[in-house]
């Protein structure tokens, strides 16, 4: 699932495609891209047509485009493999189509392709605070400016739970994912097992620093891709791949130490670390 780089760089390539912009019409080409509207892709479609859209939005790995009149959003959920492509009027369509976006001034379409139809579109209620409704429970992500380090840093420590597990709940910071999390942890040094209330605020700190750092670096690169299923809204994919020192490297020597990275089962993931850089807690957390 992408994470908080790739989805960024989604968003920002659609800024100058979508903001400002009145739906003509929507047209849904696979009703299970609509499915998280709760009304249907009928009410999805004719609720959007019409609707000028204002500046796409992110918290974490979570995307919407805030509908102008501020009462609603278009909330984009990618999934493993979902794409927001901007592409001419026209042009042939992909063989993953599912949803279509055309627009009043008769300009670059933007198509929602998704090859496994985890991921989907829907209109949702806003906050006061201008937050879509299934996102209001989402932390601050540590590229947020707003972001809180050291009361972050203050919750984390008083979790009883292994560092990984606590930097991938979303409710305490947003937007790192298996990814970025392996990488923030070899960066940090730390063990992605080792006891949130056996941190030092000094640890703490340090690996809440690296995410932000591997993430911004990633973002820099277009993210990361490992197949064509995750790519920008022109079509290109990321490459920060060739820059991972902890994550799919499994047998591959650590560029620090040379010791051969290891994987073990994590989750339904896997977690990648060096044993010698990265050394297991003498009682890891449960």
């Amino acid at each position: 699932m992408p994470e908080l780089p790739e989805v960024e760089v989604v968003r920002r390539g659609l800024v100058d495609h979508v903001a400002g912009r009145v739906v003509a019409s929507a047209e849904v080409l696979h009703p299970r891209s609509t499915r998280r509207h709760s009304a249907g892709p009928t009410d999805f479609s004719d609720r959007l047509a019409g609707r000028r859209l204002a500046v796409p939005a992110r918290r974490g790995k979570y995307l919407w485009v805030p509908l102008e009149d501020g009462a609603e959003a278009l909330l984009v959920h990618l999934g493993m493999s979902g794409q927001l492509l901007v592409q001419p009027p026209g042009a042939p369509d992909e063989k993953h189509l599912r949803v279509r976006l055309r627009f009043a001034d008769d300009g670059p379409e933007v198509r929602f392709v998704d090859q496994r139809t985890f991921g989907g579109l829907a209109l949702v209620p806003t906050g006061a605070d201008g937050l879509p409704e299934p996102v209001a429970h989402i932390a601050r992500d540590p590229l947020d400016p707003a972001f809180d380090e050291l009361d972050t840093v203050r919750r984390l420590r008083a979790r009883r739970t292994g560092l990984k597990r606590a930097l991938l709940d979303q409710t305490l910071v947003s937007g790192i994912g298996n990814i970025y999390a392996d990488e923030a942890l070899w960066r940090a040094r730390l063990h992605y097992a080792r006891p949130t209330e056996k941190l030092t605020r000094g640890q703490a700190l340090t690996v809440l620093g690296e995410a932000r750092q591997v993430m911004a670096e990633a973002l820099g690169q277009g993210g990361t891709s490992f197949d064509a299923l995750y790519v920008n809204v022109n079509g290109q994919s990321g490459y920060f791949d060739r820059s991972l020192h902890a994550y799919g490297q499994a047998g591959r020597p650590c560029d620090r130490c040379g010791t051969p990275i290891r994987r073990a089962a994590f989750m339904n993931r896997s977690s990648f670390w060096c044993p010698v850089c990265q050394p297991a807690p003498r009682r890891p957390a449960a």
